[in-house]
Parts: structure tokens; C-alpha cells; sequence
């Protein structure tokens, strides 16, 4: 890490493994469990060191049984603790989805306001690694989907570290999604750096000519079109969601009203996507403000491909926002 006037440079891992490590520090009911999180140090290292400094109480190495392990993470936030559960892949969810979709989501509801479940799990998403059609999907819009669950999406370092203190502070269960392309980068985090809102959407860019509206590791990908965008005149506004659900829509409302076009960047796959929600619910309170139908880029109908140059294909990509960008607002 480097530090310049108050802020230092971090990469993504680091700021996850910070926000641990003082949620660890701050408050003894947290535990982090889950495949490979102690002795290896986590799939993406994000909890190397942790064992030796925290002991095998508070890192716990889980067997391979999503469902096992996640449904234990209930039975601890039930009894009083606050569990980190951390689930290799989104992918992997999938073994435990009776036991986060029918369990923690539900119990508050089905023991009338009685059990509240202050769970949080963190789950690597998304594609770009060469890791296959079984690691490498977005499942995120799926559990944005549920009633009962909060669904985070940090794409900076900043809401990498800050986001998680503050779920662990909620009463009901969120997931964080953390996608795995995002590790490596670096990022500017202030020196006093603590936990951050996990209500509202951010505008990343201001711009007046047309909306793009993505998340996660997409944020990236509309930040650098929109700079070549600007070169040709034309002033994209970047939206990050920052949290799938609740979805904060009043900054794309907002937005729209200003820019009157629209494009959502979405990793997930078109169908049934969030960006299809995002879409209609513009369509329902905005659609007199639109200068042209919204537009969507999502990933390609397929199981992600391992070959890179097919894998990159299948993914939104600059190029491609860039061309449906220039078009819209050149053609609209």
C-alpha cells in the first residue's frame, strides 16, 4: 500500500481483508467460515493471515457442503452471533439455495417478526478468469429477486471495505457479491476510512447526453467508454447501483429526466435479467422522458465459454457500449 495526503493506494483483496480483519477487532460475536478460508488463506486470498492472527475459533475451514455450512451460518446468527459466511463462487450457491432463499430470507417473515437472521455471506461472481461455465457466472439478479435479502454489489475499493461492517450491522441477511476480476485492482481509500451507506445508488460520471446505468465490475467498463465517448462529444452519465436490492431507482429516474437516453450494462444474462427491471420500472414512472426505447448490453445467452477469446465475447464489453452508446445518441 501507498499513502499520499490522507489516502492510500489498495487493491480490492485488501480492502475486503481489512474490513474483515476490523469486524473481527471490533466485535467478538464475528466469525469468518467457509472452504479454504483458513489454512490456504481463501481462494482469492482474501483471508490470508487471518488464521494465525485471529485463531481457528474465529477462521473456520468448512467441509465442501454449501448447505451444510450456510445453514450453520443461520443457526449461528439465530444464537447470537454475527457470521461471515464466505461461499467460494455464485455458482456454488446454487447447493445452498433452499437454505439462504427458503430459510434466511423467509424466517422473520414465518416467525412473525420474531427471528430476525443478521447473516451476511460474501460470494465471488462474475466471468473474465478463464473459469468455466461452473465458476463464472452472475447469479446476483437471481437473489435480487427475493423478498427478505439485501444483495450488495461493491465495485470500488472504498465499498469493499466499508460495505461490510454495515451489513454485519443489519438485523436481516445480505449477501455481498464480490466479483473476482475485481481483486487485483487498485484504488485510493481514505486514510480514516470506515463503513459506508448501503442504501443509495451513486453517480460515478455527471453527464447530459445519455445514461448508463451497470454495477459491479461493469462500472469499469462504462467509466472507460464514456471517456472515449467524451472525445467525440458526447457526455455520458455513469450510474453505479451499488445495491441490487433494494434497488435505489430515484438516481436513474433522476437521470433520465436530464439525459432521456438510456443504456443499462448488465453481466447477467438478458432474460428475466435486473436489467429488465431496471428497464420497466423506467419504462412505468419515465417513459415520457425517454427520447428512444431503453437499451440493454448483457452478457450472451450461453454458458460462460473457458477460451478466453470466446469468454470475452460473451461479455459486455467497451467496444460494444461504446457502439450502442454512439448510436443512440447519433441515430435518436
Amino acid at each position: 500500500m501507498n499513502s499520499t495526503k490522507g489516502k492510500r493506494t489498495i487493491t480490492y483483496r485488501e480492502a475486503v481483508k481489512e474490513a474483515i480483519r476490523e469486524a473481527l477487532q471490533r466485535d467478538s460475536r464475528v466469525f469468518l467460515m467457509g472452504e479454504d478460508v483458513g489454512h490456504y488463506g481463501g481462494c482469492y486470498a482474501v483471508s490470508k493471515g487471518l488464521l494465525d492472527e485471529f485463531g481457528p475459533e474465529r477462521i473456520r475451514d468448512t467441509p465442501l457442503c454449501e448447505s451444510g455450512f450456510v445453514g450453520a451460518g443461520i443457526g449461528a446468527a439465530l444464537g447470537g452471533m454475527r457470521p461471515i459466511v464466505e461461499v467460494m463462487t455464485v455458482n456454488f450457491c446454487l447447493l445452498a439455495l433452499d437454505q439462504i432463499v427458503n430459510t434466511a430470507a423467509t424466517l422473520l417473515h414465518m416467525s412473525g417478526g420474531q427471528c430476525n437472521v443478521p447473516l451476511v455471506i460474501r460470494m465471488a461472481t462474475g466471468a473474465g478468469k478463464q473459469l468455466a461455465a461452473q465458476h463464472a457466472h452472475s447469479f446476483e439478479g437471481w437473489f435480487a429477486h427475493i423478498p427478505g435479502l439485501r444483495v450488495l454489489a461493491p465495485a470500488t475499493v472504498e465499498d469493499a471495505r466499508g460495505m461490510l461492517w454495515t451489513a454485519l450491522a443489519d438485523p436481516d441477511p445480505v449477501l455481498i457479491c464480490e466479483n473476482n476480476t475485481l481483486y487485483n485492482m487498485e484504488g485510493e481509500l481514505a486514510a480514516d476510512a470506515g463503513p459506508v451507506e448501503i442504501d443509495t445508488a451513486r453517480v460515478r460520471r455527471p453527464g447530459s447526453d445519455l445514461t448508463l446505468v451497470t454495477y459491479s465490475a461493469s462500472l469499469y467498463k462504462c467509466l472507460e467508454a464514456a471517456g472515449v465517448l467524451a472525445l467525440e462529444g458526447i457526455d455520458c452519465e455513469v450510474i453505479d447501483l451499488r445495491t441490487l436490492r433494494p434497488l435505489d431507482d430515484a438516481p436513474i429516474l433522476s437521470s433520465v429526466a436530464r439525459t432521456h437516453r438510456v443504456l443499462i450494462v448488465d453481466e447477467g444474462w438478458r432474460s428475466g435479467s435486473l436489467s429488465a427491471e431496471i428497464a420497466a420500472r423506467i419504462m412505468e414512472r419515465a417513459f415520457y422522458e425517454l427520447d428512444l426505447p431503453v437499451e440493454r448490453l448483457c452478457t450472451a445467452e450461453v454458458p460462460i465459454p473457458y477460451a478466453r477469446h470466446m469468454e470475452q465475447a460473451a461479455l459486455p464489453g467497451v467496444d460494444g457500449i461504446v457502439a450502442t452508446a454512439r448510436r443512440m445518441v447519433h441515430n435518436g
